[in-house]
């Protein structure tokens, strides 16, 4: 059984070309460890008047990718996106959970 994720996280205005553009590239092994770790789906959408990404992650069991931080591939990714988001000290994206209240 599938669950589902979403969260926001913010990004610095200006910064939208760049980060979709690094989205479009994102590293092989960077996917490969999302899908081994059960992320079946991952959309991020932009809500260009406010900079708020929203992200919504299919995952087969219960870690999604803001659970993976002790790896090192994902350390690196939030490196390589932390000039873009606003983020932790670590780099990590701020980003806050959100409640599902409606599925059709």
């Amino acid at each position: 059984m599938n669950n589902q994720l979403a969260f926001r996280m913010k990004l610095i205005p200006g910064n939208e070309k760049e980060y979709e553009k690094r989205h479009r590239e994102i590293w092989p092994e960077l996917v490969k460890l999302l899908k081994d770790s059960g992320v079946v789906d991952y959309s991020i959408f932009l809500d260009h008047e406010t900079s708020t990404l929203f992200a919504v992650q299919t995952i087969s069991g219960h870690i999604g990718s803001q659970d993976l931080g002790q790896t090192a591939i994902v350390r690196k990714w939030w490196a390589y996106m932390a000039d873009l988001m606003e983020t932790h000290p670590d780099n990590s994206p701020i980003s806050i959970p959100l409640k599902e209240v409606f599925t059709l």
